[in-house]
This record gives C-alpha cells, structure tokens and sequence, in this order.
C-alpha cells in the first residue's frame, strides 16, 4: 500500500469513528420536545367525526416555534403555526384541517409535524405519524339464515321452525352496529327507534321480526350493519338512509319479507271446470278459502286447510269471468286473482296487464332488501304473491269494477292475461273482433305491443282504458321474469302523444267536438263531472282521429277515437273511467256503444 492510500485509509477511519461517537452523543442528549401528544388519526369528511388532526407538547428551552405538516417523502404541506413564542411548561396545540396551504384537501396517507426552533437553530420531526383516512371501512351483510343460503332471495319470517333470522356480516372490530329499515314504503322508515349496538368482536345478530315483544308488519324490511374505523368514519352495508338510484340494487343480502298469511294463483287463465291449483302461505296453522266471482257475493266453492299447501279445486264453470280466491285465519285475511277461461269462444278478448300488476308490487327478489319493482328500473318475477290485501293494487278500483259491470250489462267475453300473450298461451287475439286493454298497462313485452297494433291495423277495434299505459317495454323470459324495463317513450305504441294527467281545481266538463264513427251515439255529446284527465296532444304514426270529446274550451281532447290502418283505438283518457261507470250515467252508455263498435263484424 502506497503512503498516499495509508493517509486515505486513515482519515477515513477516523471519520467513520467520528460520526459514531456524534451519533451516540445525539442519543444521550436530552429530548427538545417533551410531553407529546398526537391524535394519530383523523378523518376530515363533514361527518362530525375526528374532523382534525391535533398534536401538544411542551419545550425543554424557551424557543419560538413553528410548525409545519410533511407528507411522506418530507416535503412542507402546510405551515400550521408560526414564530410562536412557547416558554418552558407551557404546552402548544396545534391543529390540522387535512388541507394544504393552497386550501385543497391534501390526499389520504400518513404526515408528520416538523418543528422549526427559531433561538436554537434546529428542526425537530416529531416521533409520531398522523394518518389522514376518508375511506370508509367495509362492511357487508354476507347472508341471513339460520343456514348460510347462496340463492339470491330473502329470508322469511315467522319461520315454520319458530327461529329467529340470524344475519351474518363482515365488519372492521369497532363500535358495531345493526339499523333496520321496511322499505316497501316511502321513504323507508327505521323499525327500531335507535341503531342497536353490538360488541366489537360480533359476526352476527339475530331479529326473529318483532319490536317490543309485538310483531312488525309484513313487508320488506332491510338489516345494514355499521361500524367505524380508528380514523371515525363510518362504514355501512347500505346506506342510511336507503335511498337507491334507479336500476340500482343495494349491495349485500341484508332483506328480510315478513308474511304471516299469502295466496298465489297461475298467471295464465285456467279453463272453466278443469283443476285449479292456489298456492296458500300460513303462519297460522288452520285457514278456510273461497271462491267467488269480482262484483258477487255468492261464493262459488269453499273449503279448508292447514298451514302452507297448494289448494287444488275446479274452476267454475259457466262464462269467462275474473274470481278472487280468498283465504282467511283466525286475524288475517287475503286474496289472489284468478283468470278463468270459458270453453266457448267471444268476439271480444278482455286483456288483464298482469305485467303491470306485478311491475308495481313491492316485493323484494334477490334478498338484497329493496322491493324489486319494474317502475325503479328492477327485474320482477311474474308468479309471486301479491303484498297486503292479496290483490294488485289498482285491481280493486280499476279492472274489477269494469269487468263488474260488463257482466251486470250481460256481456260475453274471453278473458287473459298480457302475460298469457306473450307466452302463446290462453285464447289468442286472431278470431276476436275487439279487445279491451282492462287497465293501466304500464309495461308490454314487445311481441304483445307489436301483436296488438297488427290486430288494430288488419281491422280490430281496442278499448285502452287506463292512462300512463302502452309506453314503456319489458322482455318477459322463459324463466318467468320480467327484465329491463325502458322508461316511457314520447308516444304510445298506436302513435299518441299524451299529455300528463291534470286534476283541475274544479270539475271538468268534456262535450263532443268531432264524431266520425258515432262514438258518442245515446251520450248526449257532453261528460261530466270529470275530476282528473290524461288529455291526447295529437296522434302520429299513420293515425287519425275519427272522434273526441274535449274540455269546453276544445284546447284538451280527452276521450279519442283513432283510425289506425283499417282498426280504431279507443282511449277515454280519465284515471277514474271504471270507477265512475257506476255513477256517471253518460260514461256508462259511452261503455255500451264502445261495446258495440268491438263486437259488431
């Protein structure tokens, strides 16, 4: 080794020696900042929670301070206290908004506060992270039992075995917690008066559906889970409240139906006098049933049974007609529509929108908790239960009240679903004269729409009486849903631009304004009172109008008739046409004469 290399060598030693006796003198010099305190996480989200970052300590020497925020790589985020004067025992609090000096929130990760001390020349980082964290934990109910079940359907209760519904659920180990929300109504409402607590460690809780010892009501109920991270935010299964968008379904499988007693009858219409089979659904364990015809009180068949069972009899016989089969407990009571079919052929078909019917009942499918309804753009299956009374809703005051009243005038019809329709089952539109659309049809399958304006265009007449009907489209599938509904186009399928529904402050009077085909024939020419109204724009598509009665001052034609091809399409354009068929001795012969242009060769 040359002398120069020796001299190399040696200085080095020296300074390696020498940086290592620095350092130990550094480790054995007493700390510069003593009592530290640091929240070492916070969560600035607007939630009310660890909204900022706070840190204190106290100074060996009297110095003047200041404090700035370092993000991981050490470069300055923002200065949060400066040249602050803080003498020997006095304490320093300082606090951070999670922003940075330009005032933009500064980004998720782990900071450090760097104190510069102005009198001793020095710049101390201190000893502890804070972790800035707006993400929410994630939380998920996995499933509810008692048995872990990978089908995607709710649980039901009351179980037949009596045991409680046990929910399962993934969640960080802090301050857990379960809501329950029924949200078959609007806006959904929690069932209990506060979020029930549970113990950090907890994977599930069971609900066997009752509140105070009493039992909720049926419906469909959502269980969201919850808990917070270290940080303070919030992590739920669903949100809270549940408010989905459209087409959205809510994460998890936190659905419970409650249902104490349910009927469900086949979509299709059943032949007169052949067997009929009633699916029957009940907590209690004795029930009775019958059947009778919508707008009579005699009960064509009766009989008895016992828990849940499908209730088999003959349909009765006689002319086509809707029966309600209702079935009755100890405290309950519901009822199921049933389509039956006479053997003998009528001129006139009579279409039931079943597609509507179960479009529009909240029932919750896939277990995810919220009601599966074609209206908030969801599937629907087509055979299920219908909620409360048994009935769809708009059955009672709309398609019963008018199928009533053809039977009181002694009229003869065949009767189906558009579901049957679609599925080519059930009497079929070829050899009819006239069809009769019985009620809001709000969603058709497409073969339906495009078989019914063939039907008007090769010379059948069709009575539309609900509103709001004929825009909207849905895929029926072999499996027995009804899948991606569409939103309302600007016309009906027979070409119509319809106005939205009006309800003025008085009644309004309609008379007759044009009146090509004698549609008004026996009227009077003029309708009234008339409360609400879904007026006709105009018509397009190759349509014509033939005949209309509109309000006094003609700028609203309510009730039209239009030439489409070598058919007409008839719409009265009143929400309360089948309810007012009663009272309204002018809408009542307007029904006689429809009758007459659909049934006549």
């Amino acid at each position: 080794m040359s002398g120069a290399a020796r001299i190399v060598f040696a200085l080095l030693v020296c300074a390696t020696f020498a940086a290592f006796f620095a350092a130990q003198s550094l480790k054995t010099s007493p700390p510069r900042v003593q009592d530290l305190k640091v929240n070492e996480f916070f969560s600035p989200n607007q939630d009310g929670r660890f909204e900022r970052a706070r840190a204190s300590f106290e100074l060996k020497r009297t110095d003047e301070v200041t404090a700035t925020v370092l993000d991981r790589g050490g470069d300055p985020v923002r200065v949060i206290a400066r040249e602050r004067t803080l003498p020997v025992g006095k304490r320093l609090r300082v606090v951070w908004d999670g922003r940075r000096a330009s005032g933009a929130m500064a980004s998720d990760g782990v900071y450090r506060i760097r104190l510069n001390l102005r009198r001793q020349g020095r710049a101390v980082v201190l000893p502890r992270n804070i972790v800035k964290d707006t993400t929410p934990p994630e939380v998920l109910v996995t499933s509810i039992g008692p048995q872990a079940d990978k089908v995607p359907r709710p649980e039901l209760l009351p179980r037949a075995d009596g045991k409680s519904a046990r929910v399962s659920f993934q969640a960080p180990d802090r301050r857990k917690e379960v809501l329950v929300f029924r949200t078959d109504v609007s806006p959904a409402r929690m069932v209990f008066d506060k979020p029930i607590k549970l113990a950090d460690d907890a994977r599930q809780w069971t609900w066997d559906g009752t509140v105070d010892g009493r039992r909720v009501a049926a419906g469909t109920y959502l269980v969201i889970a919850r808990a917070r991270d270290q940080a303070g935010n919030v992590g739920s299964s669903a949100p809270v409240p549940p408010r989905p968008g459209f087409a959205q379904r809510l994460r998890g499988r936190g659905g419970i139906t409650v249902r104490y007693l349910s009927a469900q009858a086949q979509v299709e219409p059943v032949s007169a006098g052949k067997t009929a089979g009633v699916a029957v659904d009940s907590v209690d364990k004795n029930f009775t049933w019958s059947v009778r015809r919508v707008g009579e009180r005699d009960v064509r068949k009766r009989g008895r049974g016992t828990r849940s069972r499908l209730v088999r009899f003959k349909a009765p016989g006689g002319k086509s007609g809707l029966y309600l089969f209702e079935v009755r407990t100890r405290s309950r009571r519901v009822a199921a529509p049933l389509v039956v079919q006479s053997k003998r052929k009528r001129t006139v078909l009579v279409v039931l929108p079943a597609t509507t019917w179960q479009g529009r009942n909240p029932v919750d499918d896939d277990g995810d908790g919220r009601p599966n309804t074609l209206g908030a753009g969801l599937p629907v299956r087509v055979g299920r239960p219908y909620v409360k009374s048994g009935l769809p809703a708009q059955l009672p005051g709309n398609e019963a009240l008018l199928l009533a009243r053809l039977d009181r005038e002694g009229h003869r019809y065949d009767l189906t679903t558009d579901v049957a329709l679609a599925r080519g089952q059930g009497p079929k539109l070829d050899g009819h004269r006239g069809v009769i659309i019985a009620g809001d049809a709000r969603w058709l399958d497409p073969r339906v729409a495009k078989a019914l304006r063939a039907f008007v265009r090769g010379g059948g007449n069709l009575l539309s009486v609900g509103t709001q009907s004929l825009r909207r489209s849905v895929t029926l599938t072999p499996g027995g849903r009804a899948i991606d509904p569409t939103p309302a186009t600007a016309r009906d399928l027979f070409g119509a631009r319809l106005a939205s529904i009006e309800r003025p402050p008085a009644p309004a009077t309609l008379v007759n304004v044009v009146d090509d085909v004698q549609l008004f024939a026996g009227t009077g020419g003029q309708f009234g009172p008339i409360r609400a109204f879904e007026a006709t724009v105009d018509i397009a598509g190759g349509a014509a109008t033939v005949a209309a009665a509109a309000t006094r001052e003609g700028q609203r034609r309510v009730i039209v008739a239009s030439r489409l091809g070598k058919g007409l399409v008839i719409r009265p354009g009143l929400p309360e046409f089948s309810g007012s068929l009663k009272s309204n001795a002018e809408l009542s012969n307007f029904l006689e004469r429809v009758w007459t242009l659909l049934s006549r060769p």
